[in-house]
């Protein structure tokens, strides 16, 4: 038999396959509608497990893996279409649709804005290019910029979320969940380190060197070239030159931006020296209240799953099938429960497309815990 037979009869089954999934799906959504009526829960884990079994109990022993994938990813098929017909609509996608319609269409111009740090931070710098006239509200901590929204004193917050030397920045991610705030808009930032130090001041002199731990990471193999040098971590980079500039001491440097040299009356002894030139930051802005903006292209989401084998590749397998592009995807503990894992996404996808609408509806019926986080622009 040569290959065009073959894939003749490959065709064939498909056809077959094909018409069998028709009328299992159109039994489902029949099993649907008798569920609703009857107060009946679409999920029952104990016939699907007694259904699983007796399947691959007529399997041939060479198949019985690929039997398990298929009918459980068949198991979850059918779950989901009849979600959707049971609830075409849930509370996030009315939520999600309500802020769409109540958002205005333009981004503000100016508001009060709260972010981490002194004049002169990375943050800083974010807010003006996120807002074209910010008010901004400095804060000793990440947490106090959510604290400040919380309690009214300001609408929104810029925040960094990771770094593409360092990497994510975890607190944000822990107090995201904590306040259950959204995100409304990003934008990434090049970051450039310079050592800075009191006028006079030589690279031979300095025994000490101030910065934020993620602008100590990021600066590793400079920092390794200067000998007996102590590194001493601070909240940001702009506190670290404040430090330099009111120090009494003329053998401290700062790593930190030409903009905090020129605010602290410093030197640069060295610039750019990160380890990699290409050094950006991604800020977000965070609100209390639900905003999406015309425009809006990213979705970020929150989510933990069962711990069994198979539940991520089944979320996964979601992104696949509606064509959404995931552009990242990380781990995170969650507080308090041991060796228990919430899933962070970034999509990339309209929010105004019917594929975003329908994976939203069905991951918060799957998930065991879901957060939706917000969808928004990046700004470049």
């Amino acid at each position: 038999m040569d290959i065009n037979e073959l894939r003749a009869q490959i065709d064939e089954t498909d056809s077959v396959l094909l018409d069998a999934f028709s009328r299992r799906m159109d039994v489902s959504a029949q099993l649907a509608v008798y569920k609703k009526e009857n107060n009946i829960p679409v999920y029952d884990p104990a016939r699907e497990r007694r259904k699983l079994s007796d399947i691959l109990s007529k399997t041939p022993e060479e198949l019985r893996t690929y039997a398990s994938s298929l009918y459980s990813l068949l198991f979850d098929l059918s779950r989901s279409y009849q979600e959707n017909i049971l609830n075409p609509e849930a509370p996030l996608i009315r939520d999600i649709t309500g802020a769409i319609d109540s958002t205005n269409r333009l981004f503000p111009r100016d508001a009060v804005v709260a972010c981490q740090g002194i004049e002169g931070a990375y943050s800083q710098l974010a807010c003006e290019k996120l807002f074209a006239v910010p008010n901004i509200m400095y804060c000793t901590t990440f947490e106090s910029v959510f604290s400040a929204i919380d309690s009214g004193l300001c609408k929104y917050g810029v925040l960094p979320l990771e770094n593409s030397t360092a990497g994510s920045i975890n607190k944000i991610y822990d107090l995201m969940m904590k306040y259950r705030f959204y995100i409304v808009r990003s934008t990434r930032l090049k970051i450039d380190h310079n050592l800075l130090v009191k006028k006079g001041a030589s690279l031979k002199d300095i025994k000490e060197v101030y910065s934020h731990e993620q602008a100590i990471t990021q600066c590793g193999a400079f920092l390794k070239s200067l000998t007996g040098v102590k590194l001493t971590s601070c909240e940001n980079t702009a506190m670290a030159a404040q430090m330099v500039a009111d120090s009494p001491r003329s053998d401290v440097a700062a790593l930190s931006s030409r903009y905090c040299a020129d605010l602290y009356g410093l030197d640069c002894l060295a610039d750019s020296v990160q380890d990699k030139g290409n050094n950006y930051t991604r800020f977000i802005t965070i609100s209390k209240d639900l905003e999406i903006y015309p425009g809006a292209d990213k979705t970020s989401i929150m989510l933990s799953i069962p711990h069994k084998p198979g539940s991520l590749y089944r979320i996964l397998a979601r992104f696949y099938a509606l064509g959404i592009n995931l552009i990242k995807l990380e781990s995170r503990p969650i507080p308090d429960r041991d060796f228990e894992f919430m899933f962070y996404f970034d999509l990339e996808t309209p929010v105004y497309s019917s594929e975003f609408i329908q994976l939203m509806n069905e991951l918060s019926g799957i998930c065991e815990e879901f957060r939706y986080l917000g969808s928004y622009s990046e700004i470049v």
